[in-house]
């Protein structure tokens, strides 16, 4: 019962707030003031640019400059020693005075009679503001008072350092460009409930700076891939969102209505098909950097929405395709993060040593234990799964469950970067077989830290052997595989064209985000993540 009281009266407090900050929005509207009139504010320098280049001229015109000495002074003495150091410093600094315009939100104010301090914060951080009534005016300081935390102000001043020795704008002009009619976090504790974050992704950004530097992070990333391909002569593409035919993965896709059209679409699952297609054109070297679609769950690593790169060259394999992945992997970490070791959760990742390969046989049979090269049959890989109790549906053959030994006991066991090679056919409908052995294909997947992190193939390029596993994978549709590719004739008929042999590659780059900047979960590095509604 107390705690519910506490409660309501709490939200009283906050409703009297929020009203009073709309109540000093109405003042300044009365007064011909309103700062939703205001269209653009002179930005001359970020805040960091305006301490780098007081830091910068300090060490120019302090060059050589001794520290004052207080050995033999009382307590009295030293202060006024240091009072006088820092005075001299001050007129030699401000003979060439640094003048800026910032701009940014207010995170702090402390009120200091005629004087005050704020912090203003923007996109490269923040810098104190000295806000005195003697430099900008009695009318506007006694407005500046009145300000809220969470505000957004312009400031023009001078660059200088405090007596406290920190860099700051000694203020000569106060601008309010937006008044916040709401309440940030307070400030001790920030923002840390974690489905207010995701939700309330703006003021997440403001209030943990951490969630700023990852969003960073995750543009360079992306910067970094594309410099990275384009110096690889590649192509980068853009291909159909809405399509008729989902294909490329294993998965369920959204499905929509084109009213123009009078049909129904989906949304894309992979940028495969279409990009192959390419490959027939003649565009030998092709990407995409593309969002897709998949009607999943969620959790720590999956999100319905996620943005998916995939590439593909004509007259190269898989093994071409790890070579670059390998390249590609320590190149953008070395830029993005300045290293090839990286942390994540309790390990270090080495991305600079050559990655691990191993078959996905060898590897199940290093952890689990079980041969598959012993096991002829369907009948004893399911006699097999039950003694190492891995469940399996009836339709399931061999090669299914080889997969599942894998998901059950290798998967977790990858934690430095390791390519598993060559998976069952059955699970590979667009894969090239191994000439030597028809039962497995040319495929790898990247694990890093138990998780995928790529998926590539040597394609397939036989369109009648194309249009027999997509039968096989109508038939896996039909007995319950709601996963399955369907049938895509428009893709046989580009097969049938002719494409050269060819490497192709799939990179989760939410997954690589998250390894790069050691964040937990998927929803750490979107944005916007999908959420359940409120109202539901």
């Amino acid at each position: 019962m107390a705690e519910q009281k506490n409660q309501q009266v709490k939200e009283q407090d906050v409703n009297q707030l929020l009203k009073v900050r709309r109540e000093k929005l109405a003042d300044l509207q009365n007064a011909g003031k309103d700062p939703f009139q205001i269209t653009k504010y002179d930005v001359t320098h970020h805040t960091a640019d305006a301490r780098s280049l007081y830091e910068e001229q300090e060490a120019k015109l302090l060059a050589g400059r001794e520290e004052v000495n207080l050995d033999g002074l009382d307590e009295q003495q030293a202060r006024e020693a240091k009072k006088a150091d820092y005075n001299e410093r001050r007129t030699i600094m401000d003979a060439q005075p640094i003048n800026v315009a910032v701009a940014g939100r207010m995170m702090f104010k402390r009120v200091m009679g005629k004087a005050s301090f704020c912090n203003l914060q923007d996109l490269e951080g923040r810098i104190q503001a000295y806000v005195s009534k003697d430099s900008i005016g009695e009318e506007a300081y006694a407005e500046f008072k009145k300000s809220d935390i969470g505000d957004i102000f312009g400031i023009k001043g001078n660059v200088f350092r405090t007596m406290t020795g920190e860099i700051s704008v000694h203020a000569t002009e106060v601008t309010l460009l937006s008044k916040s009619l709401q309440i940030l976090p307070e400030k001790f504790h920030g923002l840390t409930d974690t489905d207010t974050r995701y939700r309330q992704r703006y003021v997440d950004l403001i209030m943990n700076e951490e969630t700023k530097d990852t969003f960073r992070k995750r543009s360079q990333i992306l910067s970094s891939i594309r410099r990275f391909l384009d110096g690889q002569g590649f192509m980068e593409v853009e291909t159909p969102m809405l399509v008729s035919n989902a294909g490329g993965a294993a998965a369920r896709p959204f499905e929509t209505h084109y009213n123009a059209l009078a049909e129904d679409v989906k949304l894309r699952i992979s940028l495969e098909l279409y990009l192959k297609r390419l490959i027939v054109g003649g565009l030998e070297r092709v990407y995409e950097i593309g969002r897709v679609f998949r009607n999943e769950g969620t959790d720590a690593r999956h999100n319905p929405e996620f943005t998916l790169m995939e590439l593909y060259q004509a007259y190269t394999d898989y093994y071409g395709m790890m070579d670059l992945t390998e390249n590609m992997f320590r190149t953008v970490a070395q830029e993005v993060c300045g290293t090839t070791v990286v942390p994540y959760a309790e390990e270090m990742i080495d991305l600079g040593k050559p990655f691990e390969r191993i078959t996905m046989v060898d590897a199940v049979k290093k952890y689990a234990g079980v041969d598959f090269n012993e096991i002829k049959t369907t009948e004893e890989a399911k006699v097999v799964a039950k003694e190492h109790h891995v469940e399996f549906e009836e339709r399931h053959v061999k090669g299914d469950i080889l997969n599942l030994f894998f998901e059950e006991f290798v998967e977790e066991k990858l934690i430095q970067p390791t390519f598993v090679m060559d998976h069952p056919v059955e699970i590979s409908p667009l894969t090239k077989r191994k000439p030597e052995n028809p039962d497995y294909v040319e495929r790898f997947e990247l694990f890093i830290y138990g998780r995928e992190m790529a998926n590539a193939y040597s394609e397939l390029n036989d369109p009648i052997d194309q249009r027999e596993r997509f039968a096989a994978q109508e038939e896996a549709f039909a007995a319950g595989d709601d996963e399955a590719n369907h049938t895509d004739e428009d893709f046989l008929n580009a097969l049938s064209i002719g494409m050269p042999p060819t490497g192709g590659i799939g990179y989760g780059i939410d997954r690589l985000v998250m390894l790069l900047t050691n964040s937990p979960a998927i929803r750490d590095v979107l944005l916007f993540p999908t959420m359940k509604s409120l109202d539901k």
